[in-house]
This record gives C-alpha cells, structure tokens and sequence, in this order.
C-alpha cells in the first residue's frame, strides 16, 4: 500500500484523474485526490461541485475505468466486491425503515454486508451501544427523533465494522446540540477502532472542527487542500492582512456565489428538503 506524500499515512483512497460525466456535463474532472488512513477528511464544495459523485464512484455505485480509485490499495473498477467490503456509507438520503425498529433496521444492514451469523447479535449490539442507542432499540424508526435517526444510520454503518466510513452530509436538517451528538459518536468510534472518514458538509463550522484535513471542490474539480488551518492562512496571506479568515470565507473565495446554472438542479433541491424535512 503506497502512502500518503503530504500525511505519511498510508492511503485509504486513492483518486487518480477521477472523471464522470452525465451526458455532457463533467460532474467529476480529473480529480487527483488521496485520503491518509486513519484520516477524517472533508470533501466541501457547492451544490453541482461534484461531492456526491466522486463518492459514489469510491463506493462503487457508479462504474469508473481501471486505475481511477483504489481503496486501501483495492481498484473499485477491478476488486468491487472487495472495496464494499472494507465500506460503512451514510448516504445524504434517509436510509432508516421507519416500520422496522432500531435493531431491526441495524440487523438488516448486517444480513447486506453479510457479518457471519453466529456474529451479528454481537455486532448489531456493539453497534447500536456505540451509538447511544440500546435503550431505543426496540422502539419502531418512526419515533426517533432526527438526531437519533442520524445515529441510527451510523449504527447501521458501523455494524460491518468498516475501515473506512463515508458520510455524505451526514448532521443535515439537525439541530446543533444534535449535530454535536452526531460527531461525538463519529469520533468515539474512530478513536476506538483508527477507522478512516471521508465526510461532505456544507457546515463549514463542522469541517473546521472535526476534519485533519478538507479538499475543496468546484465544477468538478480540485480547487484547494489542505488542513482548515492552513487554509485560513492561506486566504489570509492572499489578501494581505492579519486578520484570519474562517473555513467559510475560504469557501466563498474558491466557490464565489455558488448562485449559478450548475449548483445542483430542481431533484437535488428537493431530495435535500425532504430528507431535512424528516430529520427534523
């Protein structure tokens, strides 16, 4: 497994001229890109930068050609079912069966992933205590809470004890206090087992928290790299003043107004209201 040039880690994604078109919009262009193991690195750019693609090619739900991406060393193109297995994904989009309870939903998620029967009450329990959810256990989707939702999905996630965990705005239409909570299960988590984190969050309050490192994107491609803090310095350097700027004013400066024909169109809009609808 190579390594990292800029962590010295080893490297749990790898992304090598990444590109994926729609039809003749390129909503991924020539991405290079590395995640260090072990990592929690922010993936942030507008609507239509191209997040959610670059991350669905990782998890191999759209094809890409030989040698695009590799996950801790797997090429997605060539070794699919070996990268899923390595995977725990909490999609934009509520993934949660509100008919099922909390433990059903998570033993759902470990028949999927195929955890070895005689192991998943085991790990369907570890999963949900990891996420303050024993006690609601038994209780139907329907009467959590949005907070409790979101960690319901990382429980869901979490059972296939995964290497690498992706979460596409994984705290939207959530509350601060229940945003938090969300983020210290993640960290308990990643703490506890040196997992890796890829997350998208248009919270820049988040990324600067909680991420090593962020990579910036904007009409499919790479716009800036590096830790919040270097990139707050770096603004500041540019516009020649002491005063240091926030991880928002970094992303107005890469992606302007974010206000134009590309950001998104009417079904993103709609998917993201609804899916904050329901968690909230």
């Amino acid at each position: 497994m190579t390594r990292d040039a800029d962590t010295g880690r080893a490297e749990a994604i790898t992304c090598t001229g990444l590109a994926y078109a729609f039809g003749e919009t390129n909503a991924v262009d020539g991405l290079d890109l590395s995640v260090g193991e072990g990592e929690v690195f922010g993936l942030l750019g507008p609507n239509g930068a191209g997040k959610t693609t670059a991350i669905r090619c990782v998890t191999t739900l759209l094809p890409v050609p030989a040698g695009m991406v590799r996950v801790f060393g797997h090429d997605a193109a060539q070794d699919r079912m070996a990268v899923r297995r390595l995977l725990g994904y909490v999609p934009q989009q509520l993934s949660a069966d509100a008919g099922l309870t909390g433990r059903e939903n998570v033993e759902l998620f470990a028949r999927v992933f195929d955890v070895p029967r005689r192991e998943r009450a085991e790990r369907v329990g570890q999963a949900l205590a990891a996420v303050d959810l024993t006690d609601a256990a038994e209780r139907l989707a329907k009467t959590y809470s949005g907070g409790m939702i979101r960690r319901l999905e990382l429980a869901q996630a979490l059972v296939s004890a995964p290497r690498l965990l992706i979460l596409d705005e994984p705290t939207i239409g959530l509350d601060p206090i229940a945003r938090t909570g969300v983020w210290d299960h993640i960290n308990a988590v990643r703490e506890a087992t040196g997992m890796t984190v890829l997350v998208t969050t248009h919270y820049m309050d988040e990324a600067d928290q909680y991420c090593d490192r962020v990579a910036l994107m904007h009409r499919g491609r790479l716009r800036a790299l590096g830790t919040p803090a270097e990139l707050r310095q770096g603004l500041a350097d540019s516009r020649g003043t002491d005063t240091l700027p926030t991880l928002e004013d970094v992303f107005r400066d890469v992606a302007g107004s974010g206000l134009d024909d590309e950001s998104g169109d009417f079904r993103d809009v709609r998917s993201t209201r609804r899916t904050a609808n329901r968690v909230g």
